[in-house]
């Protein structure tokens, strides 16, 4: 394939031009031509550009079962007890799951955490069609304003204690 007169191949094979166009009229003067875009095109690529997100693997959790945190000498703490509100959603989900599950939601997430909006059953059934995998592996949670208030005053007692605990050393 021969070049055309002030164009090169690219590498894609296609032909890019160096000048712009020159009017194809019976003019004894070769006259430039201008041109105007008239309509934008969308590309593939200009689509892509937005805000991407991961895609996150559902109940991607269960990879850490059996795994514990433990201090420098090798010992492994206790396990965590979760409150009784919180129920576990999903295929097999144990509760060890579920603090995982709630701790890393809490520490990564910029949205609510709320909890699986779904059924239990149906979350149960096709986890792969209703599990959210922005959200925890737990049942939806309502927390009520009793709730609040107590967890406040827990809070003020254990500010107490650690005041007069700062006040003996």
């Amino acid at each position: 394939m021969a070049a055309a007169k002030g164009r090169r191949p690219k590498e894609d094979g296609h032909f890019s031009r160096k000048v712009p166009p020159i009017r194809q009229t019976a003019s004894i003067f070769k006259q430039p031509v201008t041109v105007y875009k008239t309509q934008e095109s969308k590309v593939k690529t200009d689509i892509k550009h937005g805000i991407q997100e991961k895609p996150k693997q559902l109940i991607w959790e269960k990879r850490l079962e059996g795994l514990r945190a433990c201090d420098l000498d090798g010992t492994e703490f206790e396990a965590m007890e979760l409150p009784k509100g919180l129920k576990p959603v999903g295929p097999h989900v144990t509760e060890e799951t579920i603090i995982q599950s709630v701790a890393t939601a809490l520490h990564v997430s910029t949205q609510p955490v709320t909890g699986q909006m779904g059924s239990k059953t149906s979350l149960e059934k096709n986890p792969g069609v209703f599990l959210d995998p922005k959200q925890p592996l737990v049942q939806a949670v309502n927390i009520a304003e009793d709730d609040i208030k107590r967890q406040e005053d827990r809070v003020s007692i254990a500010r107490k204690k650690l005041e007069e605990a700062l006040k003996t050393i």
